[in-house]
């Protein structure tokens, strides 16, 4: 059970654990530790909390792990709750409160979309969508400009672009016919780029100098982006209109809230001061 507390079965905690034979509710005590129920029901709701990892684990390794860890908390929560300090008190109010905060937000979060509330989203977000331009364009890199003055000729003579690549490239994309595939604006260095950009379909440019080298280079086809179908995007949009259904929740409730800020002047720095906690 090393995936979750460590056991304290020796330990000596007075402990029953109680199995009716009857139809089972959430109200079915498992365990009793010096007098508190643990119920089916503090089980599930633990199980709805625990990361995925542990909620596949097999139903018996997880019903005693979970079983197990909740006897050992509240054993020790036994231990510490007749002699408690302000500290833990506040910090108890404060996981309380952090814990109903919660609740509302999973609620909130829980709010089924309407097809028709993503259809709408989808037609404002991509309705007047224009695609940025994307070139599809091969190249030759050599070492100076007279060996690419000198395949431009040879281009210019009826020489099979993709053939002087394998033969000639020394770029990675030489081995196959110096193909680059597609891209978008500012996804090459500018020189190169430029070179695409200023091509027509089909044609072959002067020699361009970049950092790598000298490239002749070929714009074999462009095209507009398209706007993504609304299946692609509409688990996003359903996240961000539940995002937007949660921050409409928190406003309507911060708007009904009387809200009253205690204007004496504080020191920021005096939240790091813990001997308060002790007076």
């Amino acid at each position: 059970m090393g995936k979750f507390t460590t056991l304290l079965r020796a330990t000596g905690l007075a402990v029953s654990v109680a199995m009716p034979a009857a139809a089972q509710d959430a109200d079915t005590v498992l365990a009793t530790v010096n007098g508190t129920d643990i119920t089916l029901g503090h089980m599930i709701v633990l199980q709805q909390r625990l990361p995925e990892q542990y909620r596949n684990l097999d139903d018996k390794v997880l019903y005693d792990g979970m079983l197990d860890q909740l006897i050992q908390q509240t054993a020790m929560q036994q231990a510490v709750a007749g002699d408690s300090g302000k500290a833990t008190d506040l910090g108890l109010e404060n996981e309380v409160r952090a814990f109903l905060a919660g609740e509302y937000l999973s609620k909130l979060g829980q709010e089924p979309v309407a097809d028709a509330e993503i259809e709408a989203a989808y037609e404002e977000q991509f309705g007047d969508f224009v695609g940025a331009e994307e070139f599809n364009a091969s190249h030759i890199l050599v070492e100076t400009e007279d060996e690419a003055k000198e395949l431009v000729t040879m281009l210019e003579g009826g020489a099979d672009f993709a053939e002087l690549a394998k033969e000639k490239s020394t770029g990675p994309s030489g081995p196959n016919g110096g193909a680059l595939g597609w891209f978008g604006t500012g996804q090459m260095v500018p020189e190169f780029e430029q070179a695409v950009i200023a091509l027509e379909n089909g044609a072959v440019s002067a020699p361009v100098k970049t950092q790598f080298g000298w490239h002749v280079v070929k714009r074999n086809e462009s095209r507009n982006t398209e706007a993504p179908t609304l299946d692609a995007v509409r688990a996003d949009i359903e996240n961000s209109l539940r995002s937007d259904a949660i921050e409409a929740g928190i406003a309507a409730i911060m708007d009904t809230a009387e809200v009253s800020r205690n204007e004496q002047e504080i020191d920021p720095s005096v939240i790091r001061n813990v001997e308060l906690l002790e007076k």
